[in-house]
């Protein structure tokens, strides 16, 4: 059964669903949200957050080793923000935050080539998802990297 985890970020003004992997972890492991506006991350710890491209997300490490001992015993020692962002224990639903609502404006202008050309259309969808992938992976968002 998959837990619909939506969380808003510190400012308020975001609101990002995550994926958490097989269950491992629960919804309360995430403690903090910060998008790139959010005022408050200048004390960044690596021991409990991770940054993907300006969002930082904390974890509240006594929750994830607890369960991270429970569901994966001595598989990962020690647990960390980046293996649980990395494996994808708590991590982005999505590549990045908003990457929905950017895939479907760039399908809507792919689309509008298949009334005019069809075979523009065509070579223009094969290779949208291939460099979209490679854009994000320049960008540095690190979901991309593994992809």
């Amino acid at each position: 059964m998959c837990i619909d985890v939506r969380v808003r970020c510190e400012c308020g003004d975001k609101v990002v669903q995550f994926h958490l992997r097989d269950n491992v972890m629960i919804p309360e492991v995430i403690n903090r949200l910060y998008c790139p506006d959010c005022p408050g991350h200048e004390t960044y710890d690596s021991k409990t957050m991770i940054n993907d491209n300006g969002w930082i997300i904390e974890y509240d490490m006594d929750i994830a080793c607890t369960m991270g001992a429970k569901k994966l015993g001595s598989l990962h020692t020690p647990l960390t923000p980046d293996i649980i962002f990395d494996e994808g224990y708590a991590c982005w639903l999505e590549i990045y935050p908003g990457e929905k609502n950017d895939i479907c404006q760039e399908k809507k202008e792919i689309q509008a080539l298949l009334k005019k050309n069809q075979k523009a259309y065509l070579t223009a969808i094969q290779s949208w998802n291939i460099d979209r992938i490679s854009r994000l992976k320049v960008a540095g968002w690190r979901r991309a990297q593994f992809t």
